[in-house]
């Protein structure tokens, strides 16, 4: 990997950066929000808990499922050949259930990253618009692709908002990472010295000490180069690991009928998106939906800030990722904090209180 001269923190500073904020927090919230459908609950709760969160800005990240389509096709191959190989592959699952609805793995289309960008960035502003909230000023677009070296970071309005909040205020900028890093990666590479000013705070991947190879986390396994300089670049970083840990975070469609459906604008159109309109159920040929629950991921960046309590964690040393993606520790390398676990009720509950007395939230949000 190049070597970029990103400043280094004392020990003691960086300890410091790791620990929960006091007050209100100074939030960038960075989304692929219309990859499925956790970015938009995890938007809506943030937008609703003006008395934790100082929303600064929303930028769109790329995204796109593009990365299976050679091993979705290999495993159509291999299951027509009747070949002997892993047939309980996740890539074989899928193309088993693609199968049953008579689709064909050529017959699926992705969305390339510049196309999940702009849709993420429309689905940002209709979030905003279900919760009558204004968004002029504040969502910006981000890279219309994903890094392919530490030479060439990629200026997009996202990165260079990032870069000037992180310059203004004389607090923290807490970037919370719901998709893949592109544009917090480029935005450290562009200006290395906001490592001083901003904490990210991103979920993705395994427990830092799993033996599990991180290439499933759609989130980490996009731009692994940004997602390496996260944890490489020794920025102050909250890691929320989705597997195992965010992973609780479960919602069935009963829940959903008492506590969500009906509770404004937002409210219902989280209904419809968990009901009809969750673009993954599609994708994966997912049946029997209404019996199954489905994870919010991304739930636990908003729930860490709003309680640390909510989302227990520890301090340890940053990982690296080696070439196949797997963990390497080093004990020499610089701190990072650790979720190991989330109190899913008490999120959950927060999040249909402020649902249920939106009308008060909004009140105190416009003034």
């Amino acid at each position: 990997m190049t070597k970029i001269n990103f400043p280094k923190l004392s020990k003691e500073k960086l300890n410091e950066r790791l620990q929960h904020p006091e007050g209100i927090a100074r939030i960038i919230i960075d989304t692929d929000a219309a990859n499925e459908i956790d970015d938009q609950f995890a938007l809506a709760w943030a937008i609703l808990s003006p008395e934790k969160l100082k929303i600064e800005g929303v930028t769109a990240e790329p995204f796109s499922f593009a990365h299976h389509q050679k091993e979705l096709l290999e495993a159509e191959k291999n299951l027509s050949k009747k070949e002997n190989h892993d047939k309980s592959s996740f890539a074989s699952e899928w193309v088993k259930r693609l199968h049953k609805k008579g689709i064909n793995a050529e017959d699926l289309k992705f969305v390339d990253p510049k196309e999940g960008m702009e849709l993420s960035y429309q689905e940002i502003l209709n979030i905003y618009d279900k919760l009558s909230i204004p968004h002029e000023g504040k969502v910006y677009r981000g890279s219309n692709s994903y890094l392919e070296s530490l030479e060439s970071p990629i200026k997009s309005d996202a990165s260079e908002m990032i870069i000037d909040l992180a310059k203004s205020g004389n607090k923290p900028l807490y970037i919370l990472g719901i998709g893949c890093p592109t544009n917090i990666a480029s935005a450290l590479l562009l200006a290395p010295e906001i490592v001083n000013d901003i904490v990210v705070v991103w979920t993705s991947a395994y427990p830092s000490i799993s033996p599990h190879c991180n290439a499933a986390s759609l989130n980490l396994v996009q731009d692994p180069i940004s997602s390496r300089l996260i944890f490489d670049s020794g920025v102050p970083h909250v890691y929320l690991p989705g597997y195992h840990v965010g992973a609780q975070l479960t919602i069935s469609e009963p829940e959903m009928k008492n506590f969500v459906k009906g509770k404004g604008d937002i409210g219902d159109y989280l209904y419809f998106l968990y009901t009809e309109n969750n673009p993954l159920h599609k994708k994966f040929a997912i049946e029997d939906t209404h019996r199954r629950t489905w994870v919010v991921w991304d739930l636990i960046n908003i729930a860490w800030l709003l309680n640390p309590d909510w989302v227990p964690s520890f301090l340890t040393t940053s990982r690296f990722l080696d070439d196949n993606l797997y963990w390497k520790k080093n004990d020499q390398r610089h701190l990072m904090r650790e979720a190991y676990n989330v109190k899913r009720d008490e999120i959950f509950i927060d999040l249909y209180n402020k649902l249920d007395k939106i009308k008060i939230v909004k009140k105190e949000i416009g003034k």
